[in-house]
């Protein structure tokens, strides 16, 4: 046994520091020393709520499953990993049993445990830690050229290829990206790795559309306008089909008045009502809206404007067999402006309340834009 040192999150925005003891890897387990943590937005939920939608939190909790490291011990039966290997780590654990697992969804396996998720119960502790085991087929190494902080963000690179596998998104598409986070800049990436032709990607952050246009992510950006909320359901879809027709009548270039017309393809990376709505809105007839995003479990849409024109509204729920991919896309630099998503970085667990605080803007206290924070150890 060894002792380390844990962020632990305990109530709504209360983190202390925990020492834990950690046994030895078991055999198929490799212990991995965390070298970088990425803040996504499931974390911040469950740090802001102690909450994310229906999944509460019922137990003391180590946030962080964006995550890198280096093996420093395996367990008798690991033979294709060693001390001093990079590593970038998938934190779900699945059964490999059942009738999902053998069909390779998973991530749909009821007997999931997923780092930082309060869906499972014990939770499964995630990677604000200094130290964990983890089972070393799901400890995938990386070259010397993939950076520990750029591997971190493999994980959500993973969630926009498993998107974009289940959008069967294809040359020549026009695709929708709602939110310009970083999985809705990955999904614009791989939706331009698929052959999309257009791609527009809309935020209500001004900086993150000008982000996403000039580091190539997107041909075209779209800011959603702020405005009061509506509060009656009418009122709401007024606003959405109102997005909906601004987004569509967006033009192609400025040399011509020819206009994006519908979308073959909306990915909803923001689970916001009003962004969903506006995704059935805009796409085409026969179309798909991909929801990406988890916002809250409870919405009102007009499931009439998708079905009579045959929208498919596909769910997505975090990813199955994409690391591999996403390894691939990093050596062959295929993902436009990869590194520049890190926009902040912080270092040591005693700064992890100060990464969160920062991580729920868009910009920070000097005005610089906010993307994807870290936590390096």
């Amino acid at each position: 046994m060894s002792s380390i040192t844990a962020s632990v999150l305990v109530g709504p925005k209360e983190l202390v520091l925990e020492t834990r003891s950690l046994c030895a890897p078991g055999p198929d387990e490799c212990q991995v020393a965390v070298k970088s943590t990425t803040l996504c937005g499931s974390d911040l939920h469950y740090y802001n709520h102690f909450a994310n939608g229906d999944f509460k939190v019922r137990e003391s909790l180590s946030l962080g499953h964006e995550s890198a490291g280096e093996v420093i011990a395996v367990g008798a039966n690991v033979t294709d990993l060693k001390p001093g290997d990079r590593v970038a780590l998938e934190v779900g654990i699945s059964c490999l049993e059942c009738d999902l697992c053998r069909r390779g969804k998973y991530n749909l396996c009821s007997k999931m445990q997923f780092r930082s998720s309060a869906k499972s119960f014990p939770h499964f502790q995630g990677t604000l830690q200094e130290k964990i085991n983890h089972p070393a087929s799901l400890c995938h190494k990386i070259p010397s050229s993939i950076s520990y902080n750029a591997a971190a963000l493999i994980e959500p690179l993973s969630v926009a290829i498993h998107s974009s596998r289940r959008s069967g998104v294809t040359a020549g598409d026009k695709v929708l990206v709602f939110g310009a986070g970083a999985v809705g800049l990955f999904c614009a990436a791989m939706a331009a790795v698929s052959g999309a032709s257009t791609i527009a990607i809309a935020d209500i952050s001004p900086g993150r559309v000008d982000f996403a246009v000039s580091q190539g992510f997107a041909t075209h950006g779209y800011v959603v306008p702020l405005g009061p909320r509506p509060t009656t359901t009418e009122d709401k879809l007024e606003s959405a089909r109102s997005i909906a027709d601004e987004l569509t009548a967006l033009k192609m270039s400025a040399d011509d008045d020819e206009t994006f017309g519908s979308f073959d393809i909306a990915f909803e990376c923001t689970g916001v009502e009003s962004c969903i709505q506006a995704s059935i809105y805009a796409a085409k007839a026969g179309g798909k809206v991909m929801f990406v995003g988890m916002g809250s479990p409870i919405q009102t849409l007009h499931i009439g404007a998708a079905m009579t024109r045959e929208v498919d509204l596909l769910g997505v729920f975090r990813y199955a067999n994409a690391y591999p991919t996403a390894i691939s896309l990093l050596r062959q630099k295929k993902i436009p402006a990869f590194e520049s998503l890190v926009t902040h970085k912080f270092s040591g667990l005693q700064n992890v309340h100060a990464a969160f605080e920062v991580a729920g803007k868009t910009s920070d206290g000097d005005g610089k834009l906010v993307i994807k924070t870290v936590i390096n150890f």
